[in-house]
């Protein structure tokens, strides 16, 4: 209020203000920043992300099916008819909106941390590729910002080449979450969805697979970098299969975006968890980030801390429609040393210390 008066009275050089003028200079005062406006925008943008991940289906599996017992029990119906005729669309190449992957939207999502896409060599579009995507982290926010949306501009960069984030099959028996993912251009992880795109869409398709899976979440830590690799080698034999491309891809940085609450091995949580993700294919981690309102305060935003997603050199494979085990290990083998490779040529440019380590389990 003393404020108001003061410049109401009179400004610095003694000529008197009117009120609408004194009262507009105060508002002008208060108004946020351009970079508190830009901030809030990206918070906003993440919270509406991590609900439409972990929440949307099921929110809408209860919207449904509460409209079943109501004079809307039309819509529920209508829909249910709809995801019946409609059910393995997500098998067969699902419905990629061009569209949704270029939202404005996305840009404050990459922007927020910021995440970068670097590419060490070309992928030519006269093959298909299964691309790793290593670490999972916690959310898989590095692979989802590169290969779900347009923000870091692999279309400009990969020019020709398509590429499928691969998921739970299970997301995409949810109500309308199954329809935003397929937009995005996300994909089963399963063999009948991963061999539709190898075999039935022609050339220049990429299948990206977080090879780790859940079971590499509940080694999250920042600084931390294990990869459970060893014993996973479906993905080699569909390459082999299909004679689709390996290519490596390390997001720098995805292990500093939570910090996990981790169980000491043998306790009836840490049990709890490996049981879980055995039944359900997916662990229960206990995870958190900067809060909503502060980035000092406990919550569950990520920490805004760059990821840098590098895609590396092609292992060629060639098509083998029933590869032998050695077969398999010897391009599991060849895939493996790419990626040590590509580790070790980035890791100081990108947050990790010369003596930083990758431990393959």
């Amino acid at each position: 209020m003393k404020t108001i008066i003061a410049a109401y009275s009179q400004d610095l050089g003694g000529s008197r203000l009117t009120l609408r003028s004194a009262l507009r200079s105060i508002s002008a005062a208060a108004t946020p920043p351009q970079e508190h406006r830009r901030s809030f925008l990206q918070i906003l943008i993440i919270v509406k992300w991590i609900f439409s991940f972990l929440l949307m289906g099921l929110v809408f599996l209860v919207i449904l099916t509460y409209l079943f017992f109501t004079h809307l029990w039309l819509i529920s119906a209508a829909y249910l008819s709809w995801l019946l005729l409609d059910w393995d669309t997500p098998e067969a190449g699902g419905r990629r909106s061009e569209w949704v992957r270029n939202w404005a939207l996305w840009r404050h999502f990459q922007e927020y941390f910021p995440i970068q896409l670097v590419k060490t060599h070309p992928l030519p579009p006269g093959r298909n590729y299964i691309i790793g995507s290593h670490p999972h982290g916690i959310l898989c926010i590095g692979a989802f910002c590169n290969f779900v949306t347009e923000s870091t501009g692999f279309s400009q960069k990969f020019p020709g080449i398509r590429p499928h984030l691969a998921t739970l099959a299970g997301n995409f028996r949810l109500p309308v979450l199954r329809e935003y993912m397929m937009s995005g251009g996300l994909c089963p992880v399963n063999q009948k969805a991963i061999g539709y795109t190898l075999s039935q869409k022609g050339r220049g398709n990429a299948v990206v697979i977080v090879i780790g899976g859940a079971a590499e979440s509940l080694s999250c830590q920042p600084g931390v970098t294990n990869l459970i690799l060893s014993r996973r080698r479906g993905f080699v034999r569909l390459a082999l299969e299909y004679g689709a491309d390996l290519v490596p891809s390390f997001s720098f940085g995805e292990t500093d975006l939570y910090q996990q609450v981790n169980f000491s091995e043998g306790t009836f949580l840490r049990l709890l968890q490996c049981k879980f993700q055995k039944l359900f294919g997916f662990a229960p981690c206990f995870f958190y980030g900067r809060g909503l309102t502060s980035p000092d305060s406990k919550g569950f935003i990520p920490y805004s801390r760059p990821v840098t997603t590098v895609v590396g050199e092609p292992v060629t494979v060639p098509q083998i429609k029933d590869p032998s085990p050695e077969m398999v290990d010897l391009y599991h083998n060849m895939y493996k040393r790419s990626l040590i490779r590509l580790f070790h040529e980035h890791k100081t440019k990108y947050g990790l210390g010369e003596n930083a380590e990758l431990r393959i389990l």
